[in-house]
């Protein structure tokens, strides 16, 4: 996962993307076949022997070939009789599995709390306990109208550039990001540094091209945005008229900002996402806003900061004298009621379920209070919250375990660096180098972030929300010109995620990935290395993809690698872009190759390496003849059960759009096409689907 001013990568949970639902519709041409699965030391006599714990038989799709369609084979059973949760846009066996567990341990924890039992050791049990009560207090959420109430009074205010800068500033304070997101940032060219940031925002759709394509169905989903603002500024109290008039004007000055803005490809490169500037030289790229004034009204001192996109705020700084009042009032006024819809009265969530459902989700209900609340209370107090959640369900075995996972597939990455052909010494010595020095952060932090002076009642929900968000945008804004904290976690101890930091040079694990299918302390070892030890080597292998690779040990954007070695991994990684870009995500959409090639090469990277390291570990190992796959299999089975996803239409769409990962299908069948243990597992024949042309193949790592 990326965000707009932080450069780490993930494997990333809410951001899989999809096939359409309909995928788990066996492919007749595959259905037809039915061959056992078998490699070079399977035998007859290993039918007769139980399955190994980890790989559930029960989900496979015997009747087709796992030479033909490995996702289909390892994750049918599951796709044919799985229903996605009414209130879900999607469902996977993996990271939604294991979300709904932990999203009820939290509840119990929550409910527990606001009923006045804090489990011992909690720090901040008060605010936690007030926070979760004030929002399951749904008659009191009326509060949250008088809080946009107040707001727009505010808004009111703006007249031009010089009445803007106060009401922008009290905003961005909020976390509110109209025109531009202000934020701290790591220095990419001195990873010691902490500084300020301005990058492009602004935008009530999920990406720039929902503005700038003319499809049918990007058009229709533009004609229902500027219905829903107009629904949206009305409930806040225009009139009817003057909402629809200015529902256009907003989603007109949204395009404008749209235009200017960075491709998702674009970001993907992070030399096109650093330009230190001195605040001084704000004055020629965007002098229509006092900067002086700005960060005072923030409460900062800043001397110089970086602009992701310098054209990007040269046309803010063009809309900013352009635009009339009452456009701007609208648009300011949009974004406040957009932002905080979550905190408002139904008729506001309901307007605001119906857009996203049908124009982005396709969820056919919109979620209970208690998982918002409890999804509310993870964002805002998440680090008080992971105390309790750790002491109850986190096990030391699932920490050394993975412990033992990452020191084994980093041997195994330096093993196989030590062959690679196509890489010089030079930048094989530099790659060693930043391999060895790779932090790994597992579970939860070692150092609670604190929430001193955080004001939370248990009156208005708005208002909790509001401050609390005001109060992380402070301890942010507060990094800035200090050193670098590298305890710090970007993702809070019950989530279902992991991710790799290339600005520090690590790898992350929280504790909420860490339970099964990704890793079951009681499933075999060659399964919880082709599910858990993939991630691992998915995470490792990150900090040498095609962003990755840009930053050296120390977590400095800098080129380290020769010339040759350069251009021999580029060539590599086009193949990877032109495999994928060959694959549907969904109707008429490809995956884009070049938007998912790092998580693509995280992915084939990781498969290689975990398997390597799991058959390291397993050497020698005396149940390796217990069950009825053989190890290589138990690791291929561990690794596509782990993914079995199903999505709705409308969601699969947005994330061909947007997500850096490819549909759960391709992460499969994408990658181990290219294996040759996946090959020789499975017995497969050179001209089988999931082999790879050798011509065509892609290897990377």
């Amino acid at each position: 996962m990326r965000t707009s001013t932080k450069t780490w990568l993930t494997l990333a949970v809410l951001a899989l993307s999809s096939c359409k639902s309909t995928e788990g519709k066996k492919d007749d041409a595959a259905a037809a076949k039915n061959q056992p699965a078998k490699d070079d030391k399977a035998t007859t006599a290993a039918a007769e022997l139980p399955p190994p714990p980890g790989v559930d038989v029960s989900i496979l799709d015997t009747a087709t070939d796992p030479c033909q369609d490995f996702y289909r084979h390892a994750c049918g059973g599951w796709l044919d009789k799985t229903e996605i949760p009414a209130d879900r846009a999607a469902w996977a066996r993996g990271f939604m599995e294991i979300h709904q567990k932990n999203e009820l341990v939290l509840k119990e924890i929550l409910d527990g709390m606001a009923a006045g039992t804090v489990p011992e050791g909690t720090p901040h049990g008060k605010e936690l306990s007030d926070f979760y009560a004030s929002c399951m207090d749904e008659k009191d959420l009326a509060g949250g109208q008088a809080v946009v109430a107040e707001q727009l009074k505010t808004i009111e205010k703006v007249k031009d550039a010089k009445t803007l800068l106060p009401v922008l500033a009290g905003m961005h304070g909020m976390g509110v990001y109209p025109f531009f997101k202000f934020a701290s940032t790591i220095d990419m060219k001195d990873s010691t540094k902490v500084i300020a940031e301005v990058d492009q925002a602004g935008l009530g759709l999920p990406d720039r091209d929902y503005y700038l394509k003319d499809d049918e169905k990007m058009v229709a989903i533009r004609k229902d945005y500027v219905e829903h603002v107009e629904k949206m500024l009305t409930l806040s109290g225009q009139k009817p008229d003057d909402a629809k008039k200015n529902a256009a004007a907003v989603v007109a000055l949204e395009k404008q900002l749209a235009e200017a803005s960075l491709s998702r490809v674009d970001r993907r490169d992070p030399n096109k996402l650093y330009h230190l500037t001195e605040v001084a030289a704000l004055k020629k790229t965007a002098g229509n806003l006092d900067w002086a004034a700005y960060f005072k009204a923030l409460g900062l001192d800043v001397k110089t900061l970086n602009i992701t996109h310098v054209p990007f705020l040269e046309k803010v700084n063009t809309i900013l004298k352009a635009t009339k009042p009452a456009e701007m009032k609208a648009y300011l006024s949009w974004h406040f009621v957009h932002a905080a819809a979550p905190y408002l009265p139904q008729t506001f969530v309901d307007e605001d379920f119906r857009f996203k459902s049908k124009a982005l989700t396709g969820a056919k209900e919109d979620l209970p209070r208690w998982k918002k609340c409890v999804a509310f209370t993870d964002a805002f107090l998440g680090e008080a919250l992971a105390v309790p959640f750790v002491n109850k369900t986190f096990g030391e075995d699932g920490k050394t375990i993975t412990r033992e996972m990452v020191a084994n597939l980093e041997k195994a990455f330096e093993t196989n660096l030590a062959g690679l052909t196509w890489m010089d010494q030079p930048t094989k010595d530099k790659a060693l180098g930043k391999l060895k020095t790779i932090i790994n952060k597992v579970g939860y932090p070692d150092a609670w972030r604190k929430y001193d002076g955080l004001k939370i009642e248990r009156g208005s929900f708005a208002g909790n929300a509001g401050r609390a968000a005001a109060f992380e945008v402070k301890r942010d804004l507060a990094k800035i010109g200090k050193p670098v904290d590298r305890n710090e976690w970007y993702m809070t101890p019950p989530t279902v995620n992991a991710y790799y930091n290339p600005q520090w040079n690590e790898i992350v694990f929280p504790a909420g990935i860490l339970q099964p299918p990704f890793f079951n302390k009681d499933a075999t070892l060659a399964v919880n290395y082709g599910a858990m030890g993939m991630v691992v080597g998915h995470e490792v292998t990150h900090g040498f993809d095609d962003e990755g690779r840009k930053f050296d040990a120390q977590g400095n954007l800098t080129d380290w690698w020769t010339a040759e070695s350069a251009k021999a991994f580029e060539e590599r990684t086009a193949c990877v872009k032109n495999q994928y870009d060959g694959y549907v995500a969904i109707d008429d959409i490809k995956i884009n190759g070049a938007l998912t090639l790092g998580e693509n090469t995280a992915d084939l990277g990781g498969l290689k390496l975990s398997h390597l390291a799991m058959m390291t570990a397993m050497a020698g190992a005396a149940d390796a003849a217990k069950y009825k796959y053989t190890p290589s299999q138990q690791f291929f089975y561990g690794y596509a059960q782990s993914w079995c996803s199903k999505y709705r239409d409308e969601h699969a769409r947005m994330r061909a759009q947007t997500d850096p990962h490819s549909p759960p299908r391709w992460r499969v069948n994408g990658p181990l096409s290219n294996l040759a243990a996946f090959k020789d597992a499975f017995q497969c024949k050179d001209d089988a689907p999931m082999v790879r042309p050798a011509a065509n193949r892609c290897e990377v790592w």
